[in-house]
């Protein structure tokens, strides 16, 4: 008998939207539930009424970072599984100064490969 998963919930977050709506699309494509935001606080927003299972954001972005969006995110839904994209060198300061306040996120550089993101997902439980 064959078992029916649970369509995951994706919040993509980026303020580039060619690279959100490119996500967006493949992981829908996919089989995934994503969707596509600009900013963070409209992600924050999305996390509320949306309840994503997973998170994949860029680090660097106008006004609050991806981390502290995804330290927010984390606290609305505490199931949410983080992924942050960067191709800053900085990123592993910030996720330093995240990590000792006890919140831990998967770091994927930049540019990433969609199967290669799409096999990291599948690894997610």
């Amino acid at each position: 008998m064959k078992t029916v998963q649970a369509v995951r919930r994706v919040l993509v977050l980026d303020d580039e939207q060619v690279i959100a709506n490119s996500l967006a699309l493949i992981l829908n494509r996919s089989g995934y539930d994503a969707r596509a935001v600009y900013d963070p606080e409209s992600a924050i927003k999305t996390a509320r009424e949306l309840s994503p299972d997973i998170l994949i954001s860029d680090v660097f972005m106008n006004g609050m970072t991806g981390i502290d969006a995804a330290i927010r995110i984390s606290e609305i839904a505490p199931h949410c599984h983080i992924i942050l994209f960067s191709g800053q060198a900085a990123t592993p300061d910030l996720l330093e100064r995240a990590a000792a306040d006890g919140y831990h996120f998967e770091l994927i550089v930049k540019p990433v490969h969609p199967r290669a993101l799409l096999d990291r997902l599948r690894r997610i439980h």
